[in-house]
């Protein structure tokens, strides 16, 4: 993307950013969802925006934090106040992931630095109950609904594999639930299963035939909670109706599926998959899809179309050069025959380093065969990754480009659109990638709202266009560079023509076979419109790309 004058960009943005949309609505009418090419946000619920101050200090958590390791205020509340005033619609998002909002342990452990809390929502003391740092149960309605007015999807992030640390305050689940050792040694399937992930962090025993009882640390909360009675029935209902044994993973996954059954959530990312044995993600599947339904028929006038529930496996490592396997080193697994069938893509940071058309050529390909029932989620940074895709935020609008054009969901972390730094000083690991959004950067700085908007014109026009993320790719023309994108579903299809690195000014470009002589264009990027003629269209703009879709 060339870079052009901050005042011709600040005329730009407070003309069409300032709005709600670029244009009325983010999706054409009667465009049909399709997550193979959503437009999915990633966001760390205590990092994104605090919406209820009142909420940020209810357990105490105040032991000296190490450098970005402790709560910081994010809540669901913050989300919905995002949701409220546009932003996601505004960024052409259809789908947003939170990380954990079930209730965490209450202390911390000590890193030596400084105290480590609970605050990225991955240690879980009680499935049944929501962590108050980050909300209530009617806040999470709230949300729920309010994006599903939006025609956004939630999808919440599911835990089965460990509880949280064994701190002073949080004691460990018995050992008929968990083990507490060995630590993975990572050299075989069974030692990604069979052991802890790491120190103090106990690994459920989700292999275990063994019925067990509830724990004793979860009746006696709550018991204390008032909510013991309605918990045990709600409880012998789900395994007298299921018929599943009463084994750990199985009290786990129905605690998770309620959050379904209650609020209509339309998806999970699955946490640490590949340390848990494969077929019990079918199984998870299973429970989840049988709560969507019920949801659905229980509230008709609230499901947003027929899509089944969503379930995205994060399968540390897995990447699309595998296909539909993931190699252990003494055994391949297939995960998407195991209930997930969509997988983060762990490939796409490396493979952005590609040109355009060896990206957008390849990725294509291989999802409209080998992985054609399937999808993935590309992303070029996220919360765990050490090594994201343009870490010193050099390269954003490429960034930007390569991954909401890739074929695929497009998974934007937090901060990918306003260049939220990825190091900061005095943090450690997985800590650098967890800052608070920068919002002070949208409001002050015109190079971010530059490229905010960039963002916005290409997640609109993907999300007005599943062709774009899940429809067949054709270059048209390797210089200038142009391609286009084909989709059909039923009787509804879409076609859409893109060009990138073009020349600024008047720009004279061939649009393909994909639309008619006589036929008036509209370029999203710039909002000019043409005719085609001879199968070529003109945009006269200062901008290096063209969107151009069918004038509605």
């Amino acid at each position: 993307m060339k870079h052009y004058t901050v005042l011709f960009f600040l005329v730009v943005f407070l003309a069409g950013c300032g709005r709600k949309n670029f244009n009325e609505g983010q999706t054409a009418k009667g465009t049909p969802f399709d997550w193979k090419g959503a437009n999915l946000y990633f966001l760390l619920t205590d990092r994104f925006y605090n919406g209820n101050p009142d909420n940020d200090n209810l357990l105490n958590r105040n032991k000296p934090a190490a450098v970005l390791r402790g709560f910081m205020g994010g809540d669901i509340k913050g989300v919905t106040k995002k949701i409220e005033e546009g932003y996601f619609t505004d960024l052409g998002v259809n789908a947003i992931w939170l990380t954990p909002i079930v209730e965490q342990i209450h202390g911390s452990v000590d890193e030596g630095t400084g105290h480590t809390y609970a605050f990225h929502g991955y240690w879980t003391k009680d499935w049944t109950a929501l962590d108050p740092n980050f909300g209530t149960r009617a806040e999470l309605k709230e949300m729920v609904e309010k994006a599903h007015a939006k025609g956004i999807r939630i999808v919440l992030d599911a835990v089965v594999n460990h509880t949280g640390p064994v701190t002073q305050t949080d004691p460990v689940y018995p050992d008929d639930w968990v083990r507490t050792g060995p630590k993975c040694t990572y050299n075989s399937y069974r030692n990604y299963i069979e052991c802890c992930l790491v120190e103090n962090l106990p690994d459920v025993l989700t292999e275990s035939t063994r019925e067990v009882g509830l724990p004793s640390i979860l009746a006696e909360k709550w018991k204390k909670e008032g909510r013991y009675e309605k918990e045990m029935a709600s409880l012998d209902g789900f395994f007298r109706r299921t018929g599943y044994p009463r084994t750990p993973k199985f009290y786990i996954m129905k605690w998770l599926s309620d959050y379904i059954h209650e609020f209509g959530i339309d998806g999970y990312r699955v946490d640490t998959a590949k340390h848990i044995e494969e077929g019990s993600w079918s199984e998870f599947y299973t429970i989840c899809q049988a709560a969507f339904e019920d949801y659905k028929k229980r509230n008709p006038a609230k499901k947003l179309d027929d899509s089944d529930f969503f379930m995205l496996g994060e399968v540390y490592g897995y990447g699309l050069h595998g296909r539909q396997l993931y190699n252990f080193g003494d055994r391949k697994v297939n995960y998407f025959e195991n209930g997930l069938k969509s997988l983060i893509n762990f490939d796409f940071k490396g493979d952005a380093n590609k040109g355009y058309e060896e990206l957008f050529a390849y990725y294509n390909q291989v999802l409209l065969t080998d992985l054609k029932d399937y999808s993935i989620a590309n992303y070029i940074s996220s919360h765990d990754d050490g090594s994201p895709f343009d870490k010193k935020r050099a390269r954003t609008f490429e960034a930007a480009n390569k991954l909401l054009l890739t074929s695929g969901i497009s998974q934007v972390y937090y901060g990918d659109e306003t260049a939220r730094p990825l190091e900061i000083p005095g943090a450690n690991g997985d800590a650098n990638l967890r800052s608070f959004m920068n919002w002070e950067d949208v409001n002050n700085s015109a190079e971010t709202r530059r490229l905010l908007q960039h963002y916005q014109k290409l997640g609109q026009f993907r999300g007005r266009h599943p062709a774009v993320g899940a429809g067949s790719h054709r270059m048209i023309s390797e210089s200038p560079y142009i391609f286009g994108r084909s989709y059909t579903k039923g009787t509804y299809t879409d076609h859409v023509v893109i060009g990138l690195g073009l020349p600024a000014g008047k720009k004279n470009l061939t649009v393909g076979t994909g639309f008619k002589d006589g036929v008036v264009l509209r370029d999203f990027y710039s909002m000019q419109e043409a005719k085609v003629k001879d199968g070529r269209i003109t945009i006269d703009s200062p901008y290096d790309i063209v969107l151009l879709e069918k004038r509605q």
